[in-house]
This record gives C-alpha cells, sequence and structure tokens, in this order.
C-alpha cells in the first residue's frame, strides 16, 4: 500500500499502514512556496499535492535494466526485473490519474514499449480521493483533469462535510471486488449529490487558467521576448521536471567493475534543463536557459499533442510550488500568446 505520509516537512508517497495518513494537515502553496500546516483535526483529506508523485513508483527514479557478465564464448545478457508486489495506490488525485494515462501513452504508444512500465502499471490498484479544496497553484479545471475522478480509477473516495463520512464510488471490476468485502450500505441520492457539489466548489476556487490556444501559440512563437525574461530568471535546476508527474526524461549508463567481467546497464531520470542533455558531437545542443526553458515549456504545452495526442500538463501546480524563484507556467504561456500572432 503506497500513500500519503507526511516527511520532512512535505507530503510523500511511501508505504504507509493507516495511522500513517496526513489527518488534520492542510497545504499552504504559492509559486515558489510550500507548506505542511496543522487543518481542521478531523478531516482526512484536506491537503493536495507535494513534491512526489506516482511515477517514482511506476517508472523509477534509477533502475537496473540489465547485467552482461563474461564468459569463455563471449558474454550473456541477464533483464533485471524488479520486485513489484500487487500494489495499491491510496489517494491519488484527478490530476494524477490524469498524469498516469498520460504517461500510459509514453511508455505504451505503438512504436515503443516498456515492458517494466506495464508490468508495475497492471498490477497496480488505483484509490482515488477527489479533492475537496484547491491549492493557490492548481489549475486542474482549466486542463479538464480535476478535481473529481472521472475515469483511471478501481475505487474513488470524496470526503464529505464533517462527521457525516465518505462516499465510495466503483469504477472497475477489480474496485467492485474491493468493495464488495466491506458490506457497506448503498450511498443515498442525496450524499451522491454533496459529492459532486464538494468537487465543484473545489475547481470554483481556482484562479489559475492555461490560454485556450496555447498549443498553436507557442509554435507559433519559437523568437517570442518572453523566453529571454524568463531565462533571466530560470535557474536550470529541474525541479520542475523532477516534480511534474509527466516528465519522462532519462538517460542510461553502463557500470562496470574492476575486473571487466561484469557489467550493467542503469537507467535514471534526466531533465532538458540539464546542459548535456543535448550533448552530440562534442557538445550541446541547447546552451542557453532561454533554449532548455523554450523547449520544455513548449514540448509540454505545444508538440507532446503531436507526440501523444494530448497536452504534457495536468494543471498540479507542482512546477509552480517547487520554482526556486516562483516562475508561474500560466503566466508564461499567457504572457507569450498575448499578442503573438496565431
Amino acid at each position: 500500500m503506497i500513500g500519503p505520509k507526511p516527511a520532512e516537512g512535505a507530503l510523500t508517497y511511501a508505504p504507509i499502514a493507516p495511522e500513517d495518513l496526513p489527518r488534520g494537515l492542510t497545504d499552504a502553496q504559492a509559486p515558489g512556496h510550500y507548506r505542511l500546516e496543522p487543518g481542521p483535526p478531523d478531516r482526512w483529506f484536506d491537503y493536495v499535492v507535494g513534491p512526489h508523485s506516482w511515477k517514482a513508483w511506476l517508472f523509477p527514479a534509477r533502475q537496473k535494466l540489465f547485467s552482461a557478465d563474461r564468459t569463455a564464448a563471449g558474454f550473456d545478457l541477464t533483464a533485471h526485473e524488479d520486485p513489484y508486489p500487487p500494489t495499491a495506490f491510496f489517494g491519488v488525485r484527478a490530476c494524477e490519474i490524469a498524469a498516469i494515462e498520460v504517461q500510459d501513452r509514453v511508455f505504451d504508444n505503438g512504436t515503443f514499449a516498456d515492458d517494466g512500465y506495464a508490468r508495475r502499471r497492471a498490477a497496480t490498484l488505483i484509490v482515488a480521493v477527489n479533492c475537496a479544496r484547491a491549492a493557490e497553484t492548481c489549475f486542474c479545471a482549466a486542463m479538464e483533469t480535476g478535481p473529481r475522478a472521472r475515469q483511471g480509477y478501481d475505487l474513488a473516495l470524496t470526503e464529505l462535510a464533517t462527521g457525516t463520512g465518505l462516499l465510495l464510488e466503483i469504477g472497475s471490476d477489480r474496485g467492485a471486488a474491493v468493495a464488495a468485502r466491506l458490506a457497506l450500505p448503498p450511498a443515498d441520492p442525496a450524499r451522491q449529490v454533496e459529492a459532486r457539489a464538494v468537487s465543484d466548489r473545489a475547481a470554483a476556487t481556482q484562479t489559475r487558467r492555461m490560454p485556450q490556444d496555447v498549443a498553436a501559440r507557442l509554435s507559433a512563437n519559437p523568437e517570442h521576448p518572453q523566453w529571454d525574461d524568463v531565462a533571466s530568471r530560470c535557474l536550470s535546476c529541474a525541479n520542475c521536471t523532477l516534480a511534474c508527474p509527466t516528465c519522462f526524461c532519462s538517460d542510461v549508463e553502463e557500470v562496470t567493475d574492476l575486473s571487466g567481467a561484469h557489467a550493467e546497464r542503469w537507467r535514471s531520470w534526466d531533465s532538458c534543463f540539464s546542459i548535456d542533455f543535448t550533448h552530440v558531437h562534442g557538445g550541446p545542443v541547447r546552451r542557453s536557459t532561454r533554449s532548455r526553458y523554450r523547449q520544455w515549456m513548449t514540448h509540454k504545452l505545444s508538440s507532446w499533442h503531436d507526440q501523444f495526442g494530448t497536452s504534457g500538463c495536468v494543471g498540479c501546480g507542482r512546477c509552480i510550488a517547487w520554482c526556486p524563484v516562483g516562475i508561474d507556467i500560466t503566466a508564461e504561456a499567457a504572457a507569450i500568446c498575448k499578442g503573438g500572432p496565431p
């Protein structure tokens, strides 16, 4: 069971027991700001999202792919499979389900399939929690990815008014099998209406929006002066890509022992903000912060549609909160789209 657990001042996703859930905690988020704070003591799910995402479990930050051992006839290759028992993700928000579905397209898109990702995904039960509040940085409603989960879950919970309980919804046969063991009474229509109203209120508090025509305008404005403006603030630290639940860039590393008889290939997360990410023929292709930020934002909001048929952004707001200088992707998109050619 993987779920939300407070650690080192933030909300993390880790193996949990029921008593680990951050009951009575909420979060305050703003550009370049995140704090866990005391909330209503009887509320179970009044926090939103922290720096971790579920991709750390489905697409591990560092994993061994295979090993090679020298033999008299040459060498033997052994594929590596990390153990991944049947697992439940508990407390998955609607925007995070959308992010998982985006990565499903990345790792199995007809031309490329990651068998390890597919194996972990198939072994994962998803228990969603519909949001009753939104952080200042959230804009899932504008991206149509939340705050209420519409699909992609096995079970979904909505926390109703304090003291009135939770509404459980079934989204799959696996979820139905779990729910059947709980012997819960059917929800009356009034509670179903209240559950939808909870998410509607959370959506109504969101103030950030992504421009409707952002994909076309970004691709048409590679020389917009806003790229220079944001580059003057960006640290190229890669925090946004590490916190993002959909970014998938990686690198591979060959590791050998001192004897030269054993070698391993490892894959680890990388970032398009890294100067060496585009290193070819003796140097990097994207040398400036301007070009690297433009690549990240244009890929995520524009050319991702061409590759995967969807935006690479789900409106979770992590890149805004965890940017050390508080760069707001929605503000940058609006500045580039405003007055630029269509």
